[in-house]
């Protein structure tokens, strides 16, 4: 009886003993800082070993669930892009239709040597397609560029685009054109175009997709929807302006590099690339803000590749063409 009580109260000792050595260890782990996160890594890591395992159930959105779009009326917007890069979208109701000779409203507050670029009336569900120089077409619902007052100088679209560096927007469409255009025409600055099916840009991925295949020192300029029997101008710097048809330019495959359009003297390129409308006007515009407007028929229609005719004069006072418009006499 005597030996077990020894044995029992030596046990206890054991015991306290234990309990102080750790409640002394513990005391100066909570004493320390750095060793007490150190303790906590540790224990983290080992109930990571221990327990961590791969997720055996798939997390899905309830069917029930709201869309974000649910949530947003489908309104009529005005999508606004600057050269620089800077993109915006402005309820159609800030701006109202005016007399000739007015003043207008301002559309954005610009930086020097920034100009306006694009400008689209749009919706807010509808998809924009944005084509890079590089010749890739990355898509956005209109809804998903920031909304800013007219005032607003906007959103860099390097923030809402995985653009690559020296890639810039040469051109954005606007897919509700998919009721009324099937064609999406493309044209580079070596003179070559390619007309493809619109329905072939029509993908979700993130990263972008090829759109046009660029031959070495090329890039894409302009990007206009068609409807398969359209007429349209390919301008170069130099001025010299060609109109052709688009039924003589086969529909290609999104990857494909297309045929020549346009042939050009030495040190000559295409600047711009329109569709012709015969109640319209070409307007060409120059460096040093310079304009011209010529009737289409001015301008008879010839074989694709071949150089055109001179559509406006270019000199030193004037600068070189930077671009075409088709405009109408009532055009805002």
């Amino acid at each position: 009886m005597v030996r077990l009580t020894r044995l029992g109260r030596r046990n206890l000792e054991e015991r306290m003993a234990e309990l102080g050595e750790t409640i002394t260890e513990l005391e100066a782990i909570l004493a320390d800082e750095d060793r007490l996160r150190t303790v906590i890594k540790e224990e983290l890591v080992e109930l990571g070993e221990g327990f961590a395992t791969p997720r055996r159930t798939q997390i899905v959105p309830d069917p029930g669930d709201l869309d974000i779009e649910d949530l947003i009326d489908d309104e009529e917007l005005v999508f606004a892009m600057t050269s620089a890069g800077y993109v915006k979208t402005m309820a159609l109701s800030e701006f109202h239709a005016q007399g000739r000779g007015g003043r207008g409203v301002t559309g954005a507050k610009l930086k020097d040597e920034d100009a306006l670029a694009h400008l689209i009336h749009t919706t807010a569900h509808a998809y924009l397609l944005f084509f890079s120089n590089r010749g890739r077409v990355y898509r956005l619902k209109a809804h998903e560029v920031p909304s800013a007052s007219r005032t607003a100088r906007g959103t860099s679209i390097v923030n809402l685009l995985p653009l690559q560096v020296d890639e810039r927007v040469q051109a954005v469409v606007d897919t509700r054109d998919y009721e009324t255009q099937r064609f999406l025409f493309f044209a580079t600055r070596q003179g070559r175009v390619k007309k493809t099916l619109f329905t072939a840009y029509d993908s979700s991925l993130k990263a972008g997709l090829i759109a046009v295949h660029l031959n070495d020192g090329d890039e894409l300029v302009s990007v206009v929807p068609t409807n398969g029997s359209d007429e349209l101008f390919l301008v170069s710097g130099q001025g010299q302006t060609l109109r052709i048809r688009e039924e003589n330019v086969r529909a290609m495959g999104r990857s494909a590099a297309g045929v020549r359009g346009m042939r050009f003297r030495d040190n000559d390129f295409l600047v711009s690339c329109v569709v012709a409308n015969p109640e319209a006007m070409v307007l060409h515009l120059t460096t040093e803000g310079f304009g011209k407007r010529t009737e289409p028929s001015e301008f008879s229609v010839k074989g694709r590749g071949g150089l055109g005719v001179r559509g406006i004069r270019v000199t030193g006072r004037r600068g070189a063409v930077v671009g075409a418009l088709v405009v109408g006499e009532s055009d805002d």
